[in-house]
């Protein structure tokens, strides 16, 4: 079960269901396993996707770091240490 239907709610489970960008509800989501349950490998494979689409808008589009900051809800020093590690690969 989700913990989002447990963390913040004393009431029953169809009261707090919050469900998540990938399913309008907890207890009627399609897929095995909570996007927010603690995985073995951590946030890196979300970051490691996230990055490669901050550099594919920057080299396509030409985004400017407050752009794609703004986009991908991160700072712009995050943008920016990304396009760093990027470049010097």
């Amino acid at each position: 079960m989700c913990w989002r239907l447990e963390a913040n709610c004393d009431a029953p489970a169809e009261y707090c269901d919050e469900g998540c960008d990938l399913s309008p509800s907890c207890l009627e989501c399609p897929f095995p396993r909570c996007r927010y349950d603690e995985q073995a490998e951590g946030r890196q494979p979300a970051k490691v996707l996230r990055d490669n689409e901050i550099m594919m808008q920057r080299n396509l589009a030409g985004g400017s770091v407050a752009e794609l900051a703004q986009t991908f809800g991160v700072s712009k020093r995050t943008v920016q240490r990304i396009i760093r590690r990027a470049t010097s690969e």
